[in-house]
């Protein structure tokens, strides 16, 4: 079995696995959030039982949600969505590095194209998921000087910067990083094409 050929096996194997794992947390979770709202009678051992597996998992959630002013209840049904949302970055990190070694293995038979071609790719690749970090984290009560996200900052600002002097705010609504997310897919199909 070749390398391409597992690479592919395991990325299946992991999307299975996670999909696995998300759909199972998120149906304890509905079932916590049907006990906590009291449509399951919560002093049935099955309730308790069900509490004493979700609780655990959702006290940290339920912190978060009660000091943003938000009801305990609603804990499960964030819970579901951030299960649903890690299941998606685990993926597609796994697709990523999983894609990234395939081409670098294809490329590695081609010569110096091949190598052009995959810095191209890899180079366009980390500025648009920046730019992706920087749109997500704007909705978020996240520090653009935070650790986690200060890199994205520093490599798109010298991009939407400039963007930012030509493209007037539509309202509220900031959409050069849109401008510059499609920008740079027209110029990574232009490298790629010579």
């Amino acid at each position: 079995m070749d390398t391409v050929t597992l690479l592919l096996l395991l990325t299946l194997i992991v999307r299975t696995v996670v999909f696995s794992t998300v759909v199972i947390v998120s149906i304890a979770f509905l079932l916590g959030w049907l006990v906590r709202t009291r449509r399951i009678n919560p002093f049935n051992p099955v309730a308790r039982g069900i509490r004493s597996v979700t609780d655990p998992m959702l006290a940290p959630v339920e912190r978060r949600i009660v000091r943003a002013g938000g009801l305990p209840t609603a804990a499960p049904l964030w819970g579901i969505a951030g299960a649903v949302l890690l299941g998606i970055i685990i993926v597609s990190g796994f697709n990523f590095v999983a894609g990234t070694i395939a081409t670098l293995i294809v490329a590695a038979s081609s010569g110096p194209r091949g190598l052009f071609f995959v810095l191209v790719r890899a180079t366009f690749g980390i500025l648009k998921l920046a730019i992706i970090i920087v749109v997500v984290t704007s909705w978020l009560p996240i520090s653009p000087f935070s650790p986690w996200v200060r890199w994205a900052f520093t490599i798109t600002e010298p991009i939407i910067r400039p963007l930012r002097q030509i493209i007037p705010r539509m309202g509220m609504f900031d959409i050069t990083p849109i401008i510059a997310y499609f920008a740079l897919n027209i110029l990574e199909w232009a490298f790629l094409r010579l």
